[in-house]
């Protein structure tokens, strides 16, 4: 998943960041609630991590306009012990989740693969595309019920590739999706990622199209 982390303690963000991109995770981090706003409003998320506690907007501010918008990509609040009062009132205004400072990592992994099952739930958590299916729970792909082994940077282009399924996804896009947003990463570092990815999906009917100058697209192959 695209997870956006907001945090203002710098090394708290790091750490989570470094948790969630080991597990496979696009996690883009930012520290000012006004500028989570805006990138929120114009680049989404597939789940939200979000400090209450937050410079230029809190992030109850953040969470309201997020619902104001109709986005309802999950979120789990990070909360101080003491504020009880805003964990009711975040939860009211349509967080999905909570945790009080300090937290283990695992329970937050534990959290965020709750909520990825019931977004799963809701939208479908198993699509199937030529001659593959894609389970987003597993994270898994397979071909004809066995397992097709696919490295965790070309799965994540896989899975940026079928949710848009049927458009041209640049680079850019795809560089963000699999180091995150902000990443010291250039942008053609994707390409070898997209070779290798299309070689393991040809024999199963699915095809990765380049768009010269534009970017990719995944497509069935007409049998």
């Amino acid at each position: 998943m695209r997870i956006v982390i907001v945090e203002d303690n710098e090394p708290l963000a790091k750490a989570i960041s470094y948790r969630l991109r080991d597990r496979g995770h696009a996690a883009d981090v930012l520290h000012d609630g006004k500028e989570a706003d805006a990138f929120l409003a114009q680049e989404g998320a597939d789940l939200i991590v979000l400090d209450i506690n937050l410079p230029g907007m809190t992030g109850l501010d953040v969470l309201r306009d997020l619902r104001a918008r109709g986005d309802n990509a999950p979120v789990i609040l990070l909360t101080a012990r003491t504020e009880i009062s805003d964990r009711v009132a975040g939860l009211d205004l349509g967080a999905d989740d909570y945790l009080v400072k300090p937290f283990e990592m695992d329970e937050l992994e534990a959290r965020i693969r709750a909520l990825s099952r019931r977004r799963d739930l809701e939208f479908g958590a198993v699509e199937t595309i030529g001659g593959l299916s894609f389970d987003r729970t597993a994270r898994q792909v397979t071909a004809n019920g066995s397992p097709l082994d696919v490295p965790r940077k070309e799965l994540a282009v896989f899975e940026c590739l079928l949710e848009r399924r049927g458009r041209i996804v640049s680079k850019p896009v795809l560089t963000d999706h699999v180091y995150g947003v902000g990443a010291d990463v250039d942008d053609t570092a994707v390409e070898p990622l997209v070779s290798r990815l299309r070689r393991r999906l040809a024999e199963h009917g699915v095809a990765i199209k380049t768009a010269r100058g534009l970017g990719y697209m995944l497509e069935v192959v007409p049998t």
